[in-house]
């Protein structure tokens, strides 16, 4: 499948936890960075994803936020 989305960061599932019907994911990029997602959990098994698995989290928004701290 082609996406229109250009953020794009290849990563390892770190961990999967499945509660009901939301899922969180937490990928480790190759930068060593952690991004947590949350998904449903039906769309979690429809990718088959598990701990170890090399994915790519994609990033579509349409706006990000700074906090200058």
């Amino acid at each position: 499948m082609t996406l229109s989305a250009r953020n794009r960061l290849a990563g390892t599932v770190q961990s999967l936890d499945k509660q009901g019907l939301m899922a969180e994911v937490v990928v480790e990029t190759d930068g060593g960075q952690e991004i947590t997602a949350v998904i449903t959990s039906n769309s979690a098994e429809r990718l088959g994803l598990a701990e170890g698995e090399e994915v790519n989290a994609v990033i579509k928004a349409t706006e990000v936020m700074i906090d200058g701290e």
